[in-house]
């Protein structure tokens, strides 16, 4: 099927571009989005007449994207998740999240600009596409962790297995510590019936 696109199209073409495309690429996509039109004679016809006023609504939106890709590009932002120890979430942190999370943070982002090839299923730090133009997209850090001083310490670029790590090591240290006070205390009684045994003898000969 030919379409004309009314914008550029990653992989496809420019603005103004006739090409060809799968039937269903075009009915469920380009064209319910606005993103082309059916490449009829007066389809085209229409977008020649229309296409000084197409380019320049492009531009507009391109430079509020541009702004927009300053302010935004390389944020990172926190999203609390429940997670095993493993640090596998339970559950997933999807497009919508890291939108809501962005917009909560005073950035207009929508769920169907964030690019995620997949959901994210670990805790940790992640790269996620924004794509808030045709020809602007940024990169966004999604910061997912059980708690905010977690996700802290992940920012201060410490991994979820080194945290773990360091929590058994400290726990462990601390079993060491409570077995050298018994240690210590056991060696002291020792050393009291020491003492007191010969004084026990005096007393006996006395």
């Amino acid at each position: 099927m030919q379409v004309i696109l009314l914008e550029r199209v990653a992989k496809l073409g420019q603005m103004g571009d006739v090409v060809d495309v799968k039937s269903g690429y075009a009915r469920n996509f380009l064209l319910p989005q606005g993103k082309a039109l059916s490449a009829s004679n007066a389809n085209i016809a229409s977008f020649e007449a229309q296409k000084a006023q197409l380019e320049a609504r492009n531009l507009e939106t391109k430079k509020e994207a541009e702004d927009l890709a300053e302010k935004l590009d390389g944020q990172q932002f926190i999203v609390i998740r429940s997670a095993s120890d493993a640090g596998a979430l339970y559950g997933s942190v999807t497009p919508r999240d890291a939108a809501d999370a962005a917009t909560e943070a005073g950035f207009t982002v929508d769920k169907k600009q964030v690019i995620l090839i997949a959901p994210i299923k670990d805790l940790g730090l992640h790269s996620v596409a924004v794509k808030l133009h045709p020809e602007v997209e940024v990169e966004i850090k999604m910061n997912v962790a059980r708690s905010e001083e977690e996700a802290e310490l992940q920012a201060s670029g410490k991994s979820i297995q080194e945290l773990a790590a360091e929590e058994e090591a400290a726990a462990e240290f601390e079993i060491a510590e409570l077995f050298d006070d018994i240690g210590s205390a056991a060696s002291e009684d020792d050393d009291l019936a020491s003492e007191a045994a010969p004084a026990e003898e005096d007393e006996a000969k006395a």
